[in-house]
Order: structure tokens, then C-alpha cells, then sequence
């Protein structure tokens, strides 16, 4: 090989380029070969005395004569002539190159479908005008096999496919973050999970109550979640049934989350202040997932101020009250929370079920003791969640709202016992709440400051704009 390169070399600089010219000739020749040079094993014999065609890629190749040159408009003499001309077939050459790219399947564009009911994956493959076969290989793949034969109405799949009408990419959105991704990879398909950048923002809300909270917080822009959210965070000190009065405000700061500048939804509420009846409370949001004052103290005290979900109070604690039924004088020793029929129940405090059952009286009716000091006592539910001797915890549902038993309405009969002392549920002192552990004291209440601080700064600035 050196010993050719030398001689090369050695030529003088026009038999150099046509050299050239000859070898890439060659290499065209071989890289494109002409439709007749395809042999089929089924081929005739050839006759004799028959003048056949000869496959360019059996005929020997010559370069180009100084005709062709001369044809090119070039001087034939002309080393430039001879570059021209290398140049040109050097351009033949890099097409040629291509072909197979330029024919390759292309995706077409994504065309979606919406999932109806009924559907199952291979309905909707068979609508696309796709194969069982494609249907089988895709659910082999985990995600694929865990996602898609679970797609429900109204779930939306987009399909592209290549020019020959075979699948070659599945779009299926999860959720507002997530989507999965299957393409076609060779002979087979992979999958994968594309997830969007999600990013949290602080927003700002406030309202003074004028006719009731549950307004107020549609009016401060918050959802039904939010409100709900709010009234429990504060549900141990305020109850927001009885409690509210026209003049008491809030203010709260929440996350909002974004995924590539699109509104996903609202996230954990920071910071919140509550005024009521002149009296203010606070709660911040620790990284433990719990609220504390901003001193400090947890929000959840040892037992919910109301076990349920309420319209309104048709009865009162009264020791001297006329039994509605009876029209007798016999003291109430509970409060009586109307709602719908089926309003699930919560256990105001952990404890252990101590009766469960029916009477004509009470009707389905759940004894809670929570310790040597306290028990509750709740009558004429609809039905009962729980069994005798069974441990409960705050918030557990027990049972729901019904009118069973002695009643002349739907409602939950609540009691709240002190040491053997029925004391009005309303108005007794619960245990205070336990204060945030002595080793996070230093790192919450630096969270709390900077809350607290930007929480008063905005109600400031919004105050100032009004």
C-alpha cells in the first residue's frame, strides 16, 4: 500500500485527478446498482446470439473521455475542468449515500383518540386501523401493560404512525405531569415516563366575613377544598358553625404549582390568621405536615370541637329543656347537630369503643372512652362503623347521621362527658395542645417568623390597595 501511494505520487498532477476521477466513478457504480442488476434465482438461461443489456454493475468501468470533458464546457486541457468535474461526481457520490435515509418509514403526525366507553385497548388499536400483533408486543412492556389496559372513558391516546400504516410512536397522558411514551425500537418497542418540571408558588388570599366564611372564601378566591382545609386547620378553636360573627376575617398564604408555566393545581396552605370575635389565632405549616400556632403549639387538641359536618344546632346543652317529644321538662345533656342523612361521623378524640348498639331510645348509638377523664357519646346514627371493644382514632368515621330511635328529625346527638359530668360540648375547655418538640423549637419559630412577617406584610399592602 505505501509502495502505491508513492507511485501515485509520482504521476504527474493531471493523471493524479483523473485518477481520481476513475476511482470515484468505481464507487458510484458499486453503490449504485442498477434495478436490472437484481438476479432472481427463477431467472431464464440466456440464448445464444442474443445481444443482452449489461448490468451496470458488471460493465467495465472506463473514465471520462476528454469528450465528456469538452461537453462540460470546460477546456479539456483545464486542470480546473477536471476539479469541476471530481467535484461533481463527489456530489453524485454524497447523494447516493442518502437514498437510504430519504426512503426510510417516517412518523406521520400524532392522531388522537378519545377513550369511549366500553373501549378496551385493542377496540381502540382496531379503530386506528392497527394489529392485534401490536397490541400484544406494547403490553409487553411494564408501564404500557400497567397503564394501558386500565384506560378509562374519556382518557385520550394519541398514535403516529409511518407510511406503511404500522405504529411507530403511543402518546397516553397519566396525569397532569406524567405521560407515557412508547416508540418503535427495531424489531421491538421500548417505553418511557416523561415527566414535567413542576414549580411551586407562594399566593396571597384575604377576606373579611359579611354574611358567612363559606363565602368569604369564594369571594378571597379559594376553592372548596381550601375553604374546608381552612375550617379544619382551625376547627379545635373556632366552631365555624356557631362561632362566626360579620367583621371576623383571615388571611392565609398557599402554594400554587405550575408545570412548564400551565396551572396544575393548589398545594398545602403555609400560613394562616383567623380573627374571630376579636380573639386572633394563627397556624403555620411545619415539615412535618402538622400546624402549630405560631408559637408553637399544635393545632390539634385532644378532641375535635364538633364530630361532624353540620348545618346547623337545633338544640342546645340544657339542663331545663322541654323533651320535644314528651313535652316534658328533662335536661339535654348533649347538642344536636342537623345535617343530611348519611354525614359521616368522626370520633371527636382516640379512644376505645366502650358500646355499640340500638335502642328505641338512642337508636344506633356509639359510646367513645378516651381515657379515665373523658367519654362522648353519640345517638340516632344511621349506622354504626364500628364494633364494641374496637380502638378508634381522631377523625375516623363511626358512623353516619340518621333519625333513629326517639327523634322527630334527622340529627346527631352529641355528649360530652368530664369525669362522669356531662359538660357542654360547645363551650368546655379542652387539653391544650401540645407544644412542637424542645430539638425543631429554634428552626420552627425562624419559619414562622418569616411566615408570619409576609403574611402581615401582604394584608398590608392588600389593605392599602382597597
Amino acid at each position: 500500500m505505501a509502495k502505491l501511494i508513492t507511485l501515485f505520487k509520482l504521476l504527474p498532477r493531471k493523471h493524479q485527478i483523473l485518477l481520481s476521477i476513475f476511482t470515484t466513478i468505481t464507487l458510484i457504480t458499486l453503490l449504485l446498482p442498477s434495478d436490472e442488476a437484481e438476479a432472481s434465482k427463477n431467472s431464464a438461461v440466456p440464448e445464444t446470439h442474443v445481444r443482452y443489456q449489461v448490468p451496470l454493475a458488471f460493465r467495465t468501468p472506463t473514465s471520462p473521455t476528454a469528450q465528456q470533458v469538452v461537453e462540460s464546457g470546460q477546456d479539456p486541457e483545464s486542470e480546473a475542468a477536471a476539479e469541476a468535474l471530481t467535484e461533481k461526481l463527489n456530489q453524485q457520490a454524497k447523494a447516493a449515500l442518502t437514498v437510504q435515509e430519504q426512503t426510510s418509514p417516517a412518523i406521520a403526525e400524532l392522531e388522537h383518540f378519545e377513550i369511549k366507553s366500553g373501549d378496551t385497548l385493542a377496540a381502540l388499536f382496531s379503530r386506528a386501523s392497527l394489529t392485534a400483533r401490536e397490541v400484544h408486543d406494547i403490553t409487553q412492556l411494564p408501564l404500557a401493560k400497567k397503564n394501558l389496559l386500565k384506560i378509562m372513558p374519556g382518557d385520550e391516546v394519541a398514535i403516529g404512525k409511518n407510511a406503511d400504516g404500522e405504529l411507530q410512536e403511543l402518546r397516553y397522558r397519566l396525569d397532569a405531569i406524567s405521560t407515557l411514551i412508547v416508540r418503535k425500537q427495531g424489531k421491538g418497542y421500548e417505553e418511557e415516563l416523561a415527566v414535567k418540571t413542576v414549580e411551586t408558588r407562594d399566593k396571597f388570599a384575604r377576606a373579611s366575613i359579611k354574611s358567612n366564611f363559606w363565602n368569604a372564601g369564594v369571594e378571597a378566591g379559594l376553592t372548596p377544598a381550601q375553604i374546608m382545609q381552612l375550617a379544619t386547620i382551625f376547627g379545635w378553636d373556632v366552631d365555624f358553625a356557631l362561632d362566626i360573627r360579620e367583621g371576623d376575617s383571615f388571611a392565609l398564604m398557599y402554594e400554587e404549582e405550575y408545570a412548564d408555566g400551565e396551572f396544575l393545581r393548589n398545594g398545602n396552605i403555609l400560613a394562616a390568621e383567623f380573627i374571630n370575635q376579636g380573639e386572633r389565632y394563627t397556624a403555620v405549616r411545619y415539615k412535618d405536615g402538622n400546624y402549630y400556632s405560631e408559637e408553637g403549639r399544635s393545632m390539634r387538641k385532644a378532641f375535635l370541637r364538633s364530630p361532624v359536618d353540620f348545618k346547623y344546632v337545633s338544640s342546645n346543652f340544657n339542663p331545663r329543656r322541654l323533651h320535644p317529644v314528651t313535652g316534658q321538662v328533662k335536661a339535654h345533656r348533649g347538642v344536636d347537630y342537623v345535617a343530611a342523612i348519611g354525614t359521616p361521623i368522626k370520633a371527636a378524640g382516640s379512644g376505645r369503643v366502650i358500646k355499640a348498639g340500638y335502642n328505641q331510645y338512642n337508636g344506633n348509638y356509639v359510646f367513645i372512652k378516651h381515657n379515665e377523664t373523658y367519654t362522648t357519646k353519640y345517638l340516632h346514627l344511621n349506622k354504626r362503623k364500628v364494633k364494641q371493644g374496637e380502638s378508634v382514632k381522631q377523625g375516623q368515621i363511626i358512623g353516619t347521621l340518621g333519625r333513629t330511635g326517639r327523634v322527630t328529625g334527622a340529627h346527631l346527638h352529641y355528649e360530652f362527658i368530664v369525669n362522669g359530668v356531662h359538660r357542654n360540648p360547645r363551650t368546655v375547655d379542652l387539653p391544650k395542645a401540645e407544644a412542637i418538640a424542645k430539638r425543631e423549637r429554634v428552626a420552627f419559630q425562624q419559619l414562622s417568623s418569616q411566615l408570619m412577617a409576609t403574611l402581615l406584610r401582604n394584608k398590608q399592602v392588600q389593605v392599602a390597595m382597597q
